[in-house]
């Protein structure tokens, strides 16, 4: 038989236990509905919430990853727009060194040509010189042999264009800055060169447009890699609201139920009262 005392009031106890397990799993959905998160501490699901800051971490070093690309292939574009203009520039350059061959020119004809290509000549420099982006030409050769590497990983592992030398007189232009068609050999000598720069250029800017290509791909890959990450980031540590708001209502119908039960308990000890009139 239950003991009826008024100083130890054990049905009252068990329900404020109750009580207070309700209220404390109340307020666990309540936060996670809240933030969203079924893990948003340490002290929620410590391991959890450890792999999960490190993919987050992961995700935030993959920003990195996708704006050294965009600058990487932000410059190889500007290069490759500039190669463009010397290719077109080399085409004027052949029509000119063609016709300066013609042996029956007159001298001012002759001398028109001849000022026309060196203009022309001189303008391949000029816009090799302005082919920069952030800083980087990648026309000029001075990159040398290292071209443009971007990052390619979170651990530092970089993808790489290679520079291409289209100055006057480098390895694909062989139009020098004191080639002329002043006369009817230099013409022909000329005409050898552009046409021989003509294939070299061509032959670069096939290299550019794959160096393109490759950031272009690498980037798209880095951004379904960050995209997958952080859909696993949420799986790990997102709430089912749908699951958490039916939780909601049955731990505030328990809640409600727990206050009743309490409240019966507190008031049983005054029931005594009655067995002393």
């Amino acid at each position: 038989m239950a003991l009826n005392s008024v100083n130890t009031n054990v049905g009252a106890m068990i329900a404020l236990q109750n009580l207070q397990v309700t209220n404390n799993e109340l307020s666990t959905v309540q936060n996670r509905i809240n933030t969203g998160l079924k893990v948003s501490s340490a002290k929620d699901n410590g391991a959890i919430w450890a792999i999960a800051q490190g993919q987050r971490a992961e995700i935030g070093a993959l920003n990195a990853v996708k704006d050294s690309l965009n600058r990487g292939q932000s410059a190889v574009d500007v290069a490759l727009s500039a190669g463009e203009s010397v290719s077109d520039l080399l085409t004027q350059l052949k029509e000119k060194a063609l016709a300066a061959t013609d042996s029956s020119l007159t001298t001012s004809a002759r001398s028109a040509l001849n000022e026309d290509f060196k203009a022309i000549r001189d303008q391949i420099a000029t816009v090799v010189s302005n082919a920069k982006f952030n800083g980087v030409n990648l026309l000029d050769n001075s990159t040398g042999t290292g071209g443009y590497k971007a990052l390619a990983n979170t651990t530092g592992a970089t993808i790489k264009a290679a520079g291409e030398n289209l100055s006057l007189g480098g390895a694909n232009v062989t139009v020098t800055a004191t080639t002329v068609i002043g006369t009817a050999s230099q013409a022909t000598a000329a005409l050898g060169l552009v046409n021989a720069s003509i294939d070299k250029v061509s032959a670069s800017l096939a290299r550019l447009g794959t160096g393109s290509k490759s950031f272009s791909t690498h980037l798209t890959f880095v951004g379904k890699l960050q995209d997958t990450i952080e859909a696993g980031v949420g799986n790990l540590v997102d709430a089912d609201l749908a699951k958490e708001s039916a939780r909601l209502q049955s731990l505030q119908t328990k809640q409600q139920l727990g206050v009743q039960a309490l409240s019966i308990a507190n008031s049983s000890t005054s029931i005594l009262l009655g067995l002393f009139r």
